[in-house]
C-alpha cells in the first residue's frame, strides 16, 4: 500500500510538542462570544402554551423560530434548549457555509439526478438568503463570501479536478475556476497543493458561534420565548386535544405544532432512532498569525479550503487571522452515543498538528490556542432527511452529515411548509418526500462503519481506488463520509 503526502513529509515531534503545549480543550467560537451573547436564559418551569414549540437551540431550531415569526409575526413560538444556545454542532463546526443541499454535486447526481438542477438553484437561493439576513435581521456573524478551494494533494486527485471542471463547463457555469500548481500556490503557499478548483460563488465562511447567538437575539426581538438548560424528555400527542405536549424535567410546553431540531441527539420519535449516527470530528485553532506569517502563506482571498481525500482536511482563516484546521479523523464509538469524554483524543490532535505543519511548514513555531471536537449527525444519504409525524403536528429534520451550516435554514423552511401542509417546490422534492435507509443496530453498525472507514483510508493510499465494500455501498446508496 502506498503512502500519502502527510506520511512522506512529517514534521519533527518537537514541532508538534511545542505547538500543542499550551492548547486549551475549549471551543474557540464559543469562547470568542461577548458576555451579552453568552447571557443565561431562564429554565422551562411550569406550563407554557404556544402555537409552535421547537426542541433544539442550534441553527435548525433558531432558523425555524426566526422564519416562523417572519411568516406570521403574531405566531406564539417557544424554543427549548437542553443546554445553551449553539453549544453543540452549531457552535463547533468549521464555519463553512456551502450552497449545496446534497453534500456536493457528486452525491446529488448519484441520488437525485433528475432534481439536481432544482436543488442547486434552491441551494444558491438559500445561501443568498443567509447573506441577506445580516442586513435584514441586523445581525453580524462575520460572513465572507470568498468561495472555496477544492485542492488536490495527491496526483490522482488532479483527474477529479478536471472532471469537476468538465461538469461545470457542460452546465455553462463560469463561476468555477481551475488553478494549476503554480496558480494554487500563488493563492495559498503550500507545498502539498498540486492544483485546485475555486468555487467562487457557492461557498462562504462565517463565525459559527456568532451565527447562533445572533439568530437567538433576532428571534427574541421578534417575540420568541427561549428557554435553556431544559432538556425535553418526552413527546405526547393525545388524540382528543389535537395538541403536542413536550415534557421536561421541571416544565412542559403545550403547542399546536412542534419542530424537532435535535441533530445528532436521540430523537423523541422512535421512527428516527437509527436514522443518524454520531461521528466525532476534531479541530485545532492557531493563535493569530503575525503579518509576516500571513505573508508567508498568502491567502489574500481568504477562501475556505478542503482537500480531496476521502479522509480530508479543511482549513480557513478567522477575522483575526487565526487558522482553523480540522477533519481527517472521523471516529465512531460503539453504541452510537454522544459523550463528552469522546472529545478529548490526544492522538487525533497530534495527527492534525502533524498534518498542519506538513501543509504549512513555513509556520513551524506557531502554537495552537484551542482544540475541540464535536459529533456530526451522519445519515446514510450524506444529507438531511425530513418528515412529519402525529398527523402532521410534528416536523423534523436531521442527518446533515457535516454540511449543515447553510442547509439548516433550508430545513427550517421545509419543516414549516410541511406543518402548514403546503405543496410547493420544496415539499415536492424526492429528497424531502423519501427517507433514506437507516443504519443497522449494533453490533452491525460499529462493524460496518469501521470497515468503511478502513476502506476509505485504504483508497487514499491506493490512488483513490475503491474496494469491493465501497463499491457495494455506492451501489446500495449507503454512505459514510469522513
Amino acid at each position: 500500500m502506498g503512502t500519502t503526502v502527510f506520511e512522506r513529509r512529517r514534521p519533527a515531534a518537537s514541532v508538534i510538542d511545542h505547538a500543542l503545549a499550551e492548547t486549551r480543550q475549549s471551543v474557540f467560537w464559543l469562547d470568542d462570544l461577548s458576555a451579552e451573547a453568552k447571557r443565561p436564559r431562564p429554565k422551562l418551569t411550569g406550563e407554557r402554551v404556544a402555537e409552535l414549540a421547537i426542541v433544539g437551540g442550534g441553527y435548525t431550531g433558531l432558523w425555524t423560530a426566526v422564519l416562523a415569526k417572519r411568516r406570521n409575526p403574531a405566531l406564539h413560538v417557544v424554543l427549548v434548549e437542553a443546554k445553551t444556545i449553539g453549544w453543540a454542532a452549531s457552535g463547533r463546526n468549521g464555519g463553512f457555509c456551502e450552497a449545496s443541499l446534497t453534500h456536493g454535486r457528486e452525491n446529488g447526481l448519484a441520488r437525485w439526478p433528475d432534481e439536481l438542477e432544482t436543488l442547486d438553484r434552491l441551494g444558491l437561493e438559500n445561501l443568498d438568503a443567509i447573506e441577506a439576513a445580516g442586513a435584514e435581521l441586523g445581525i453580524d456573524f462575520e460572513f465572507e463570501r470568498n468561495g472555496a478551494l477544492d485542492v488536490a494533494v495527491e496526483p490522482h486527485q488532479l483527474e477529479w479536478l478536471h472532471e469537476s471542471m468538465a461538469d461545470a463547463a457542460a452546465r455553462g457555469d463560469d463561476t468555477v475556476r481551475f488553478l494549476d500548481e503554480a496558480a494554487i500556490r500563488a493563492e495559498v503557499a503550500s507545498p502539498t497543493y498540486l492544483g485546485a478548483v475555486w468555487n467562487t460563488r457557492t461557498s462562504a465562511i462565517l463565525h459559527p458561534g456568532k451565527l447562533a447567538a445572533e439568530l437567538a437575539r433576532a428571534a427574541e426581538e421578534l417575540g420568541v420565548e427561549i428557554y435553556e438548560q431544559s432538556p425535553i424528555r418526552r413527546l405526547s400527542t393525545p388524540g382528543s386535544t389535537g395538541a403536542v405536549t413536550l415534557i421536561g424535567d421541571q416544565g412542559r410546553v403545550v403547542a399546536r405544532h412542534a419542530v424537532l431540531a435535535t441533530n445528532v441527539f436521540p430523537s423523541l420519535l422512535k421512527r428516527n432512532a437509527l436514522m443518524t449516527v454520531p461521528v466525532y470530528d476534531y479541530v485545532l485553532m492557531t493563535e493569530p498569525l503575525t503579518n509576516e506569517q500571513l505573508a508567508s502563506i498568502g491567502w489574500a482571498n481568504r477562501q475556505g479550503i478542503g482537500d480531496m481525500a476521502n479522509q480530508f482536511h479543511y482549513s480557513r482563516l478567522t477575522r483575526d487571522n487565526r487558522i482553523l484546521y480540522g477533519g481527517y479523523d472521523a471516529i465512531y464509538h460503539y453504541g452510537g452515543r454522544v459523550r463528552e469524554r469522546y472529545e478529548e483524543r490526544p492522538e487525533s490532535f497530534r495527527k492534525l498538528a502533524s498534518h498542519f505543519f506538513t501543509t504549512y511548514p513555513q509556520l513551524e513555531g506557531l502554537r495552537f490556542s484551542h482544540r475541540w471536537a464535536g459529533a456530526i449527525d451522519t445519515s446514510t444519504q450524506f444529507a438531511a432527511f425530513y418528515g412529519t409525524a402525529r398527523d402532521h403536528r410534528v416536523a423534523y429534520a436531521a442527518g446533515f452529515t457535516g454540511l449543515g451550516v447553510a442547509s439548516t435554514r433550508f430545513a427550517a423552511e421545509v419543516m414549516l411548509d410541511l406543518l402548514e401542509q403546503r405543496e410547493n417546490e420544496r415539499t415536492s422534492l424526492e429528497m424531502v418526500r423519501k427517507r433514506p435507509l437507516p443504519f443497522p443496530p449494533e453490533p452491525a453498525a460499529s462493524l460496518g462503519i469501521n470497515a468503511t472507514r478502513w476502506s476509505l483510508d485504504r483508497a487514499d493510499h491506493e490512488g483513490g481506488r475503491r474496494n469491493l465494500l465501497l463499491k457495494t455501498l455506492d451501489a446500495l446508496g449507503l454512505g459514510f463520509d469522513s
